[in-house]
């Protein structure tokens, strides 16, 4: 569904008129909040296959410090590998890479440890490399990333569509009070119900979801 759809969608449910645009009345914009928070909440919720994408680095000699553009801050790391030199890079602790950087003299050579550190000015996590690249290399990160706020009619979300609806309409029913259909307790019930259902679904072609290892 698209963001107007969706906002439709929960008017209806709640039995008030539809609108041609999401911020068309002072209720329609409301529902489109809530629309908002219901898409980021499902998000926060598992690492949907339909978030994920891949970020590439092409690193430069000498230079350790990178920004995953259009990564963000709320992004989950499937898996960071230098394709360049067929090597899995390995998360380490600020704490490590703070000291491989700054105690004696840094060693230049294939990239095969990252952490992360800081954001840049457009909001964007950074991320440092070891050792230091001492040339060029393809540093792809598989990152589960959310989508941007909605805020046009015709943006399709991309996290499953009945959970959003369904999880804002719960949030307007909580904001308006009963009314002689569903309780905002009855409706959020059924949310958690169907996010369970498609988490479990969505699960079952993802092996790595299925194994569960004691530490």
């Amino acid at each position: 569904m698209t963001y107007l759809e969706l906002v439709n969608d929960v008017l209806v449910r709640l039995r008030e008129p539809v609108v041609t645009t999401f911020n068309e009345t002072t209720y329609s914009t409301l529902i489109g909040k809530f629309v908002n928070d219901a898409k980021r909440q499902i998000e926060d919720a598992f690492a949907w296959n339909v978030l994920g994408q891949t970020i590439t680095l092409s690193t430069t000699s000498s230079t350790y410090s990178y920004s995953l553009t259009g990564s963000g801050q709320k992004f989950q790391v499937q898996d960071v590998i230098n394709a360049t030199s067929n090597v899995g890079m390995k998360n380490i602790d600020f704490v490590s890479m703070n000291r491989y950087q700054n105690f004696s003299t840094p060693i230049n050579g294939i990239p095969s440890n990252y952490a992360f550190d800081g954001v840049d000015n457009n909001g964007d996590t950074k991320v440092t490399l070891y050792p230091r690249p001492d040339g060029v290399y393809s540093i792809p990160f598989s990152l589960t990333v959310p989508q941007a706020t909605l805020s046009a009619d015709a943006t399709v979300v991309k996290v499953p569509d009945v959970l959003v609806a369904q999880n804002a309409y719960a949030r307007a029913l909580v904001e308006r009070g009963e009314d002689g259909g569903l309780s905002s307790s009855e409706a959020y019930n059924l949310y958690r119900a169907m996010l369970s259902d498609h988490i479990a679904l969505e699960g079952t072609r993802y092996p790595e979801n299925q194994e569960f290892v004691s530490i």
